[in-house]
């Protein structure tokens, strides 16, 4: 299992959301890098959702439950199919992750534009002990 972090603007698309919904086709990722890490995407792996407006954070858990495949309405960019987990059971701000120093390599604190990526599997376990998530979620209702 691979880990990745997804970045939305809750007004567009929030944890709220998706938890409703239950699934949803992660779309309108453009940059190269991103449409990479979406094609490296696998059913099972997990997705750490981050809210990208108001204060930062990482917000929830999602998994992936289908394969990537090119976007139908955009030949530049690629899908993939998410389903809600759990909210994160306290935001982690994007201050904390950068005042950790633990993750200054990462894309996310590199990068901070880039809206999908993956993730270090450190980065999981370092969530888990902030309390923002068990050790084992739970996986998604069918």
């Amino acid at each position: 299992m691979a880990y990745f972090l997804a970045k939305t603007d809750p007004e567009t698309y929030s944890i709220d959301d998706l938890q409703r919904d239950g699934t949803t086709e992660w779309d309108g990722v453009r940059n190269p890098a991103a449409v990479n890490a979406i094609k490296s995407m696998r059913p099972g792996d997990r997705v750490v959702i981050y809210h990208s407006q108001g204060a930062a954070a990482v917000v929830g858990l999602a998994e992936v439950v289908s394969a990537p495949r090119p976007d139908k309405n955009d030949a530049k960019s690629w899908v993939v199919d998410f389903a809600y987990v759990a909210h994160a059971r306290r935001p982690v701000t994007l201050r904390e992750v950068k005042e950790s120093h633990l993750f200054d390599d990462w894309l996310l604190v590199r990068q901070g534009r880039l809206s999908t990526m993956p993730a270090p599997e450190a980065f999981w376990a370092w969530l888990v002990e902030q309390g923002a998530f068990p050790k084992r979620p739970p996986r998604p209702k069918k």
